[in-house]
């Protein structure tokens, strides 16, 4: 009797409950509640700021990301993501764990109203990254760039960034984590899969060619 519940419990299936990628839900409350943030309590907030992301939301520095001209939505998505252990980042969890959900949307207002990062130009060529962007690879399944972030990278909707002008290093160091799994707190693991496919070079030239945008 016993070897026969053993083989039963063998042959069960197993369900396992996975943990939602982000606590946020865009429901019309969610996003009324971030469309209402304070630009004057944001700005005061983003003083703090100013050393990794810039004075005007345009990082000087390699690791940091610029945060001019991002979509407010997708801001306030990754503070929380922060607080709630979603996302990982040494400085960036402890920041965000000090913010309340209010000051998550008055920064994100904030830095959304700011004059973008403008890209830079470069000679180098960016073949692999142009037609990733434009056709996507149809043997690996990946679609293409501008279907999610826009023409231009500028974003689009709640959850898919802005890119246009964004800093080469973050860019790759985000695509790498994405690939190896670091990063997790993307909805449906859409950019997980799509990273996973990407080669090196390609994450170099993909972060290349939308910080000239």
């Amino acid at each position: 009797m016993k070897p026969t519940i053993a083989l039963l419990l063998l042959l069960a299936p197993v369900f396992v409950i996975a943990e939602p990628a982000t606590n946020i839900a865009w429901t019309p409350e969610q996003l009324n509640f971030v469309k209402q943030g304070s630009l004057q309590k944001g700005k005061q907030l983003a003083i703090s700021c100013a050393g990794c992301h810039g004075e005007k939301g345009v990082s000087q520095m390699a690791d940091f990301p610029s945060l001019a001209g991002q979509l407010a939505t997708y801001t306030y998505r990754q503070l929380r993501d922060y607080a709630d252990d979603k996302r990982t980042h040494a400085l960036m969890n402890s920041v965000a764990t000090g913010l309340s959900e209010q000051d998550s949307a008055d920064l994100a207002i904030w830095f959304a109203s700011l004059m973008p990062a403008n890209g830079k130009s470069s000679s180098v060529k960016l073949d692999k990254a142009e037609k990733l962007v434009a056709k996507g690879n149809g043997k690996k399944i990946i679609p293409p760039c501008f279907a999610c972030h826009g023409s231009e990278g500028q974003g689009e909707k709640q959850d898919i960034p802005a890119l246009a002008g964004q800093q080469v290093e973050y860019l790759v160091n985000t695509l790498t984590e994405y690939k190896t799994g670091i990063r997790h707190n993307d909805i449906y693991s859409r950019m997980r899969l799509i990273a996973e496919q990407l080669s090196d070079e390609d994450i170099r030239q993909l972060a290349q060619f939308y910080n000239q945008k």
